[in-house]
């Protein structure tokens, strides 16, 4: 399931709401969603059960907002790569890999782990579920742009799996950085879609700063 990074930021320097996410994110993280009420998130966020309701109405609105925020931000980088028909589409990968390591490594708990709870399937979780699916789609679009592929499909299924799945056995040591896990992923990803080492250097030094988020 992975475990809490080493540090975070205070809860005097967190909103209300965001007090309320980060609890509900280490509680649903640790002992599961369908254990976790939304008493208990209040009270782990210092707050009364009844000001949570003027945030969030639903425990599943809680879940829902933590899961969007894993794939938005990626989402929205890929948007940008994916316009620029001029950058290229090896550096563009590497780069939105490494965004989305970063961006799942990064945070405190491994919210990745619930990508597969049931309750995801729920009409409250569309949004998200369409989300995750452009995602997936402009990273095979990027894969389709490094050249002719019979198994694209496939290839955007492993990228996501090992981009998804790398973050968590990696968060399994809690010595392991994001400096490191998130440009050996990105690294990987590339090998995966068929690049050589070169091409491979050459996209980690590729000035994508204007693609930048």
């Amino acid at each position: 399931m992975g475990r809490p990074r080493a540090a975070g930021p205070s809860s005097s320097e967190l909103s209300a709401r965001e007090q309320l996410l980060a609890a509900a994110a280490a509680l649903f993280t640790r002992n599961g969603y369908a254990a976790t009420t939304t008493r208990a998130v209040a009270e782990l966020a210092g707050l009364r059960q009844a000001s949570m309701y003027h945030y969030f109405a639903r425990k599943e609105d809680l879940l829902a907002t933590l899961l969007e925020g894993t794939v938005e931000p990626s989402l929205a980088l890929g948007r940008t790569l994916l316009a620029d028909a001029g950058l290229d589409p090896a550096a563009a990968l590497w780069r939105l890999a490494r965004y989305d390591s970063e961006l799942l490594f990064g945070g405190l708990y491994n919210l990745g782990a619930l990508y597969q709870l049931p309750e995801v399937r729920g009409d409250r979780f569309a949004e998200f579920r369409r989300s995750r699916a452009e995602l997936r789609e402009v990273y095979g679009e990027l894969l389709a742009r490094l050249g002719p592929e019979t198994d694209v499909e496939l290839r955007t299924d492993l990228l996501l799996g090992l981009v998804e799945g790398g973050v968590a056995v990696a968060r399994e040591d809690p010595a392991r950085t994001v400096s490191e896990v998130a440009p050996a992923l990105a690294d990987a990803a590339l090998r995966l879609a068929g690049c050589g080492a070169g091409r491979i250097a050459l996209a980690r030094t590729t000035d994508l700063t204007g693609a930048s988020r």
